[in-house]
């Protein structure tokens, strides 16, 4: 919260604005009376007039100082600023009702229809919720339309009335699942167009630019030119006159047209100078190339910092710096603005990398595998543009089929958690990254790690639909099966070898991928000549792919004698196109490197393998002609794209063709370790995801009253425990029963709480390793009457001697049932993750936990709950009763809930919860809270700091 006076930097925040272009926002301060002034003065009288309600030609020394001057808590001035410009100006004032604020904004005339208004109402929604204002009032004639969609367009429910001839519009700033539905829509169309700048481009400026071969500005200029882009191209150097045929200019200034993208190839001394000549020419993105930047250390981190402020501040997005570079292989735009030496085959696979290093190797694995891509992003050290961005733009790219991402760190997860789990609900996302990702930077990455449990980072990817591998090559594995077949409609494998042992051993396989069985044979006649086999071949996967319990097939061989690898892989592409189901080929035991086909999408279009090499076609002839690139729907791509609703994406992404080929495995391991993650994928799709629904009962803001008196006493970096009242409190706000316990100082006082509670009741230790420790003493059962309770504490007392003096309670007895534990955590990077195992030593000793990472659907909480192996306990195990799941699925609904709105809430622990056959009881609780961290992804529009 904002101290009063105290200039609350942490609101500061660069924006993407709905055209793509960025700009900066913070709180107004009294040194900006200068440019309020020259915005007024800007401003039309219209504008003036819809403002104030007059015209005033300018501010009076008086007013300036009221606008300029507020305390950041009960007056709150928000300024969007594009260089040294003030573009927009929304404010609230709190009224007479310390719950309510009169808000009011003002934009350029300028930069009207840019989204400006509604970034500036979520921050200011943002900052008034932090401050305890639960209310937006505002005043606006009827005839100030743009401002009235503003309010209504937010999501909030706005009541309206005239009074006067004013328009008095009121509505409550909670957000709601309209509102932040809202957010997140304007969010994705505004970064999708940013990037769409980026990739699209009409015309490209090369600073630093070189006539030298074999350096950066050499090559990307070169490669720019030889990819045939369709805009226009600029060199820019100094100290040359013409390079590669056109001439070169001394300065982007002597440019005569507009410039889209420029690719600054300089020393990082030059960049500086580079940044703000883009920024007098209206350069709408940048591409650096070069490094020396947060790969050099903290002078190095603290330049990349400065030089993406810079860029933003002036509207420009940043790739980079030690970028690879841009690909869209679009017919429309062929732009190479990277180091690769071609521009790469068309296909439907988009990809992102972050160093350029892991960019060659993911490049060179498309290129050996006959993969085309749509566009490629290098991020290098990703100080700006990151892969939430690359995902908001793919999501209605009508050119990309599937996403491939690698990541060494990942900067704003709870981000990229729910933009991947729209995106792969009408694409496959694959994601590359290793067990240490979020946990350890690499050199050059600045962006916090997590402390959340092992597992954590993984199973919010698995929330997301995301599939997960550990390399390149893994990831190209999935790849090639997503871009070239269809999604499997289920988990029925057909297994086809010439062998006996090895199609066991592929059975087998199956098996272990989470796939069935659903046909086997094992006794493929191959040896036969080309003209019978192939067609032998072709009639028994064409009728095991009839079956309806078949939703796949693997065919895996040894070598065979006058059979090529080409000609059965053009048969098995046939045959996977004539079903409409997924075919995938592994050739075992090639050794001829021109035959051994690695990963590659053999390409029967032609009878070519997709790498250009000549193979056998299935009628024997041969072909030298490199593989037809991806033609139909796609390939009539041009322009801009714009946003679409998902209706509109979903058939964007159903109708996008396949690239036609068979994709072959070196190996049957691989082979079925991507297909069973394409089955998994397809099956997550496919499912019912439930919906987000918010537990009846539920009292936010009695909840926050009981934080906020609580973090009044809160150091800023302790944490403070809450009392058993305030846990009680706290979880009462949000419909959980705490049992009731008493803690005691003596016999006599246990007796007359115990009596209090009523009887029986159980006594249990306050050490909170032992306290619920059956076997060591920690916790008696069923004491009915004074007499034994005092005997029980005698006992007690003795039997925990050898660990230590611990205080006593008694609280009241719950009904058996089975004990679980619940945990939540507000993770520096994950934000809030929410734990569940079975309580014992399925947590202690074999750290059998489930995570997730709210909001969480009905889906997601069903999902957590019998993720442990030891869930199988709730449903009835060895003939006990089934356990309440659904009652345990609402209080878990709930502390997701709980913890999602409550980033102050560091640590909850319910241990035991002890789940009955009808019902389950808290019987313990622990809640600590600190000075909450700001979550990586929040209730307002901000780009990653």
């Amino acid at each position: 919260m904002a101290t009063d006076g105290q200039y609350p930097e942490y609101w500061e925040a660069d924006v993407v604005l709905r055209d793509g272009g960025t700009g900066h926002l913070r709180p107004i301060s009294p040194s900006d009376a200068d440019a309020v002034q020259a915005f007024h003065v800007s401003q039309s009288q219209n504008s003036i007039y819809l403002r104030f309600f007059t015209y005033k030609a300018t501010l009076s020394t008086k007013e300036l100082k009221r606008f300029t001057e507020v305390d950041h808590r009960d007056r709150v001035a928000f300024v969007i600023t594009r260089g040294d410009d003030i573009i927009g100006i929304g404010r609230y004032d709190r009224l007479d009702d310390p719950l309510k604020a009169e808000v009011a904004f003002n934009v350029s005339d300028n930069h009207q229809g840019r989204g400006v208004g509604s970034i500036l109402l979520e921050h200011l929604a943002a900052a008034a919720r932090e401050n305890g204002i639960r209310r937006f009032s505002a005043e606006v004639l009827p005839e100030n339309r743009k401002m009235i969609t503003v309010f209504a367009e937010a999501g909030y429910e706005v009541e309206r009335h005239f009074d006067d001839g004013v328009v008095m519009l009121s509505f409550d700033i909670d957000p709601t699942r309209k509102s932040r539905a809202v957010m997140e829509a304007r969010e994705h169309r505004a970064e999708a167009r940013s990037m769409a700048e980026l990739l699209t481009p009409s015309s490209v400026a090369v600073i630093g630019a070189s006539r030298e071969w074999g350096t950066v500005g050499y090559a990307l200029l070169e490669h720019l030119i030889d990819g045939g882009f369709t805009g226009r191209v600029y060199a820019v150097n100094p100290e040359a006159f013409e390079l590669h045929g056109m001439i070169s200019h001394a300065s982007l200034a002597e440019v005569p047209e507009p410039v889209d993208l420029a690719v600054v190839a300089v020393p990082h001394d030059q960049v500086d100078a580079v940044v703000d000549d883009c920024a007098r020419a209206g350069v709408k993105g940048l591409l650096v190339a070069t490094a020396g930047y947060a790969d050099d250390g903290d002078e190095g981190l603290a330049r990349q910092r400065a030089l993406v402020h810079k860029a933003r501040a002036h509207g420009m997005r940043v790739v980079g710096p030690a970028s690879l570079g841009l690909v869209n292989t679009d017919p429309a735009v062929r732009l190479n603005a990277s180091m690769a030496p071609a521009l790469p085959r068309r296909g439907a696979l988009s990809l992102f990398s972050q160093s350029a290093g892991l960019g060659v190797l993911l490049y060179a694995s498309a290129h050996r595998r006959g993969l085309g891509v749509s566009s490629v992003i290098s991020a290098g050290n990703r100080a700006d543009v990151s892969g939430n961005d690359a995902m908001q733009f793919w999501e209605d790219d009508p050119t990309t089929r599937a996403v491939g991402l690698y990541f060494e760190s990942i900067g704003n997860p709870r981000k990229f958690s729910r933009i991947a789990r729209r995106l792969a609900r009408t694409k496959p996302v694959i994601v590359a990254k290793s067990d240490v990702t979020g946990l350890q930077l690499p050199p050059g990455h600045a962006v916090r790690t997590s402390q959340a449990p092992p597992g954590a980072l993984d199973s919010m990817l698995r929330q997301s639909g995301v599939m997960r591998v550990e390399t390149t090559e893994q990831l190209m594995d999935i790849a090639q099966i997503v871009a070239s077949q269809p999604l499997p409609q289920g988990p029925g494998v057909a297994v086809f070898s010439n062998s006996s042992a090895l199609g066991k051993v592929v059975a087998d396989g199956v098996v272990s991928q989470g796939m069935t069985v659903a046909r086997l044979e094992t006794g493929l006649q191959l040896d036969t000549g080309q003209s019978v086999a192939l067609p032998a071949l072709s009639a028994a996967v064409r009728d095991a792919l009839r079956e309806e319990t078949v939703h796949a097939a693997i065919v895996t061989t040894l070598p065979a004698r006058g059979l090529t690898a080409d000609a059965v892989a053009a048969c098995l592409q046939e045959c996977a196109e004539r079903a409409g189901k997924p075919v995938i080929a592994s050739f075992t035991g090639i050794l001829d490197a021109r035959l051994q086909l690695d990963g590659l999408v053999f390409s029967p279009a032609t009878g070519s393998r997709a790498d250009g090499t000549s193979g056998a076609r299935a009628d024997g002839a041969t072909d030298d002609t490199v593989a037809a690139p991806l033609e139909g729907a796609a390939a009539g791509h041009a322009g801009h794209p714009t946003a679409a609703g998902p209706a509109e994406r979903e058939t964007a992404a159903a109708v996008l063709p396949l690239q036609r080929g068979l994709p072959c495995f070196p190996s049957p391991g691989a082979a079925l370790a991507a297909l069973g993650a394409v089955v998994r994928y397809a099956h997550w799709r496919a499912r019912d995801h439930g919906e987000f629904l918010d537990p009846a009962g539920v009292d936010v803001d009695g909840a926050a009253r009981v934080l906020g008196q609580v973090r009044a006493r809160v150091a800023d970096i302790e944490l403070t425990r809450l009392t058993s009242e305030e846990c009680a409190a706290l979880m009462g706000a949000y419909g959980i029963r705490l049992l009731p316990s008493a803690r005691f100082t003596s016999a006599d006082e246990a007796v007359e709480q115990a009596g209090r509670l009523g009887w029986p009741v159980a006594l249990k230790t306050m050490d909170e390793h032992l306290r619920h420790r059956l076997d060591l003493g920690g916790v008696r059962l069923n004491i009915d009457d004074a007499e034994s309770l005092r005997r029980n504490i005698t006992r007690m007392e003795k039997v925990l001697a050898p660990f230590g003096h611990f205080g006593m309670e008694v609280q009241s007895m719950a009904p058996s049932g089975q004990a679980c534990s619940i945990s939540a955590i507000e993770d520096p990077l994950m934000g809030p993750v929410v734990s569940f195992g079975l309580a014992g030593d399925s947590v202690n000793l074999l750290d059998d936990w489930a995570h997730a990472v709210p909001p969480l659907s009905t889906g997601d909480v069903a999902d957590l709950v019998r993720a442990p192996r030891a869930s199988r306990k709730l449903f009835g195990y060895q003939g006990l009763p089934p356990a309440d799941v659904a009652a345990l699925e609402d209080l878990v609904a709930r502390v997701a809930l709980l913890k999602d709105n409550h980033p102050e809430i560091a640590r909850l622990e319910f241990n035991p919860v002890l789940v009955a056959s009808s019902g389950l009881a808290v019987l313990s609780a622990v809640i600590d809270v600190g000075n909450p961290q700001r979550r990586t992804d929040s209730a307002r529009r901000a780009m990653r700091d």
